[in-house]
């Protein structure tokens, strides 16, 4: 299984916000402008208190979040206690979300630090290739409000008591996750380019300027995968085994087992309807993905189905090629070779995904 890359701009501290800025944006905008406007940095900070998957590529999130406003620096950028001094780029109106709005404002020295408590269902692409062994890295990118300024957020290291590469900082401790279960926290920076100035003339962040991630990695259980989609194939793929060892032309054997073609073509149709539908249930949860790991299982047992109904249809009749192959030793050769075939099905399967 492959875990997540720790990005190259993860950021453990100030100085490596400050020295990544300084070298991704701050020297750059001075080589392409002789006008270079000063960098105004907004020291900015975030907790998670809830978090819900709304579906495949939308996560609801509610937390706090606040910014340090220095006296003198940012006097004329500072939000008005009916104002925010964020943005969710890649927020979508559900019509259920509240919009943030200020709980607190208190004095900090020289500096003015006001939160903000927000609720937003945040869309995201992501991977669901390797489902169930997945893991998912929800991000929350950030603007400044007044977005037209060279206006830099920068992570409020301060306000956590350890932010290192090895450390889980912004969230609930207890938070409810479900399925779910917390991995890593870290800020990072991105950086984005637009083929629009916005409307504003010399609009200073149309390329490559650095947007703020604080990104949250999380791990799915297993557990609840295997038992729901991975226990009803094993179950189906034993069923098919034991169907699969009433084939015989002994008549006393067949008359106690209950053998005839018709009844084990029956009972593959109705595991094929049993494995549909929950290959149905399966796909619905990720529209629009490309096919993910657990769903070849379910492609391998529509292929044992088909291949069990045809060896018993060929066994029971006595022409074509394969008939003395089917018909040794009372179809011994599918019998002994049905789990090992499986086994090794599911092996290659793993080691092509994970």
């Amino acid at each position: 299984m492959n875990e997540y890359d720790v990005k190259p701009t993860q950021l453990v501290n100030a100085q490596a916000a400050n020295d990544y800025l300084k070298t991704h944006w701050e020297d750059q905008l001075s080589r392409s402008t002789s006008q270079m406007t000063p960098t105004i940095k907004i020291k900015t900070g975030i907790f998670i208190q809830s978090l819900q998957f709304s579906n495949a590529t939308e996560v609801n999130l509610t937390g706090y979040i606040w910014q340090r406003y220095k006296d003198g620096v940012h006097d004329d950028i500072k939000p008005s206690s009916s104002d925010v001094g964020f943005v969710f780029p890649e927020q979508v109106n559900t019509g259920d979300d509240i919009e943030p709005y200020e709980v607190y404002r208190v004095n900090d020295g020289d500096e003015e630090v006001i939160g903000w408590y927000f609720e937003a269902t945040l869309r995201q692409p992501f991977d669901y290739v390797e489902y169930p062994f997945d893991h998912k890295t929800v991000w929350v990118r950030m603007w400044a409000k007044d977005f037209s300024r060279n206006i830099v957020l920068v992570p409020d290291f301060d306000a956590y008591k350890a932010t290192g590469l090895d450390d889980i900082f912004g969230i609930e401790k207890n938070i409810v996750l479900g399925t779910w279960v917390r991995q890593d926290t870290f800020f990072d920076y991105k950086l984005s380019s637009y083929d629009t100035n916005f409307g504003i003339t010399d609009y200073i962040g149309q390329d490559n300027f650095p947007e703020l991630h604080y990104n949250l990695v999380i791990k799915r259980k297993f557990e609840n995968a295997f038992i729901v989609y991975l226990l009803p194939l094993f179950l189906v793929a034993t069923l098919l085994f034991s169907a699969l060892l009433t084939v015989s032309t002994n008549e006393k054997l067949s008359n106690t087992l209950g053998f005839n073609v018709s009844g084990f073509i029956g009972a593959c149709s109705a595991l094929f309807f049993v494995v549909m539908l929950a290959h149905i249930q399966l796909r619905e949860q990720f529209p629009g993905s490309g096919i993910v790991y657990i769903e070849y299982f379910y492609i391998l047992m529509y292929a044992l189905l088909v291949v069990a109904t045809a060896n018993t249809y060929l066994f029971s009749t006595n022409t074509g090629n394969w008939f003395k192959i089917i018909h040794y030793n009372d179809n011994i050769i599918a019998k002994v070779a049905y789990w090992p075939v499986v086994l090794s099905c599911l092996i290659f399967i793993t080691l092509m995904f994970l």
